[in-house]
């Protein structure tokens, strides 16, 4: 009891401050950097050090994982559930004839409901099963690409005047409108297939108490009183994970050859994708900043405090002991990034994409490849950031900042498709 008083007061505390000083006013100066130190990756619990493989597998990566789960992203619920599957359109010629374009409708069924998840596929005309980017988006299927034949998302979207989107609804002026962060004919003319989901699909993105979407059918198991329990972001992350269990029994797809890629929220979903679901190949983070690739501890650009503040749905309620309290946080982002070991991680930043940490999205990419050396494989051998637009990698790890903003761009494209291309042996 005295443990949840002293919790109350001090995240009282924290709100109270930042309500008198006003408005959150980020750094972006190396120099004000607090001194931190990062918790270490490769020393168990008790104190010993990781020396093996086994250690790693059976012991270290357990105890960061279930860290994970308690403080920051939470625990998916023990839910009785049942998955189907169907074909909603298929074999229809896409991208200049040389795709085809399905779509699949996964329902989630539970004794509290159903919850249907649309999945889009452009996969190349191909005699054999082919590699696949499993991916979210913001604004729809259909904004993804202007083909005709794709069905307009029926779930919550977030309004959007620019791309006209009001009251909370796609509509036939939203078709394209993100094409451009989608390099579909590059993707199918490199022999990968292409899926995704509209992330709404799965849980709408605005805090309501956790009643709708998969939470929403999840609820019978949900004890509000919890501080663990699961957020969007798990809820985005176990969404992709229902995708793949469509695409295992796809025979158009190599099922050990599927990348998840997430950009901004959504990327910090596919590193925890990535993270908890091993069948994942690679997994792939584009600006994904605080919560997702960026170090916690750096301070820089959004913070633990504000990301809890705007979007107090996307973690579970533990996160929020660390807001402005960074120092006794028990894990980094470094430490996520390992998670996906020995299967591959790829991480992206923009360099005026400050508000992300480029640089510490670069230094937890750098910190966590230390764990493929476990496996005999490289690390990055660098601290120091590469140069705009001039990638670094080891087989299985790889990074890039380009120029530019907060975006995804045929250039990020090319990076992981390339690198995708190497680690498959394509």
């Amino acid at each position: 009891m005295k443990n949840i008083v002293k919790s109350f007061f001090l995240i009282f505390f924290i709100f109270l401050t930042h309500l008198v000083s006003g408005q959150f006013v980020p750094n972006y100066d190396e120099s004000k950097v607090p001194n931190y130190s990062l918790p270490e990756l490769l020393i168990l619990e008790n104190g010993k050090k990781v020396k093996s493989v086994k250690d790693w597998e059976n012991k270290r990566r357990s105890e960061i994982l279930k860290l994970f789960q308690n403080e920051v992203f939470g625990v998916v619920p023990e839910v009785d559930y049942k998955l189907s599957f169907k074909v909603i359109k298929e074999n229809i010629e896409a991208v200049n004839g040389k795709a085809y374009l399905k779509e699949v409708e996964i329902t989630v069924s539970t004794s509290e409901g159903k919850l249907p998840i649309n999945v889009l596929f452009f996969t190349p005309k191909s005699d054999k099963p082919v590699p696949l980017f499993l991916t979210l988006n913001f604004y729809g299927n259909q904004s993804i690409h202007s083909d005709k034949n794709i069905s307009l998302t029926q779930s919550w979207l977030s309004n959007n005047k620019k791309f006209g989107i009001t009251e909370n609804k796609s509509n036939e002026a939203t078709r394209g409108v993100r094409a451009y962060r989608w390099e579909v004919e590059e993707i199918i003319d490199n022999g990968f297939a292409l899926a995704t989901i509209h992330y709404g699909d799965i849980d709408p993105d605005f805090d309501d108490g956790f009643k709708n979407g998969i939470h929403g059918i999840f609820k019978d198991k949900l004890d509000k009183n919890k501080e663990d329990n699961w957020g969007s972001i798990a809820a985005w992350a176990w969404g992709l994970s229902r995708a793949m269990d469509y695409i295992e029994t796809d025979k158009d797809f190599d099922k050990e050859k599927v990348t998840v890629m997430g950009h901004s929220r959504l990327g910090k979903a596919s590193l925890w994708a990535g993270a908890t679901d091993k069948r994942f190949a690679i997994t792939i983070s584009n600006n994904s900043g605080c919560g997702g690739a960026a170090l916690s501890k750096r301070k820089i650009g959004e913070t633990i405090w504000r990301i809890n503040d705007h979007f107090p749905h996307w973690f579970c309620g533990n996160y929020k002991k660390y807001s402005d309290n960074e120092s006794i946080l028990p894990i980094d982002q470094h430490m996520l990034i390992a998670l996906m070991a020995p299967r591959a991680i790829y991480v992206a930043s923009a360099e005026e994409d400050q508000w992300a940490d480029p640089r510490g999205e670069y230094l937890s990419t750098y910190y966590g490849s230390k764990v493929y050396e476990l496996y005999g494989d490289k690390s990055l051998s660098k601290e120091e950031m590469p140069a705009i637009e001039t990638p670094v990698a080891t087989s299985k790890v790889g990074y890039h900042i380009r120029n530019g903003i907060h975006n995804v761009t045929p250039y990020d494209w090319q990076q992981y498709i390339r690198f995708a291309k190497s680690y498959f042996g394509l």
